[in-house]
């Protein structure tokens, strides 16, 4: 396993484990208290997805085998950190009734005539485009998220078309070896065919000149 991963784990599971404890602790909580506890988990939160992000970019950059492996666990993990999520848009829905619901007693104590069908109208237009924007800022970060994966996929199809591009080039080194050894080869023996060539024309040279001479001292006697 890889020890970079094996270092992210590490501080996600102690962050996961501190954002657990915080979370019970704010369900105990009431008025600015509990604020002030469900933003310090807020801000866990965006630490630990940023963990989440390195552990899943390092478990992809690996061998296939512990890829898999790494991928399953992480899954775990994200399923942890949605569960922890869920528990704190609970404590804020309940946080948010509580403070709307005072709100509006004071609101209604002191004033309690002057609430006209306008003021109604506008807060709920209000509470409309909190809403609005708040999903615009969720779909912003589910895309984020996707074009990050994306180029997670990118980047592997990039190294795999590298690997495959230098197992190409060292084959074409290979053939271009064979090639030179072959002509090599061919070459020795071309010497070797024009020296037995000359070694041939000699020994006959030779033996025709002593044909020759014997016919000579034969027919002079």
């Amino acid at each position: 396993m890889s020890q970079v991963f094996e270092g992210y784990e590490r501080q996600y599971c102690e962050l996961s484990a501190n954002l657990s404890r915080k979370c019970t602790a704010a369900s105990l909580l009431n008025g600015e208290q509990k604020k002030q506890k469900v933003s310090e988990i807020k801000a866990g939160l965006d630490d630990a997805d940023a963990w989440i992000r390195k552990m899943d970019l390092e478990a992809r950059s690996l061998q296939p085998s512990v890829k898999a492996m790494l991928l399953a666990k992480l899954r775990e993990y994200k399923t942890d950190l949605n569960n922890v999520k869920n528990e704190v848009k609970r404590l804020t829905s309940a946080n948010t009734n509580l403070a709307a619901r005072d709100d509006l007693l004071e609101s209604g104590m002191a004033d309690a005539m002057t609430v006209s069908a306008d003021q109604k109208t506008r807060l709920l237009m209000s509470t409309e485009r909190l809403n609005q924007s708040s999903d615009r800022i969720k779909e912003s970060r589910r895309t984020m998220l996707e074009t990050e994966e994306l180029g997670v996929s990118i980047l592997q199809d990039l190294h795999q078309q590298r690997q495959s591009l230098l197992h190409a080039n060292n084959t074409l080194h290979g053939v271009d070896d064979n090639i030179s050894k072959s002509k090599k080869i061919l070459t020795a023996m071309s010497r070797r065919m024009s020296r037995n060539k000359w070694i041939i024309g000699s020994v006959i040279a030779a033996l025709v000149l002593a044909i020759i001479l014997i016919l000579y001292f034969k027919l002079a006697h």
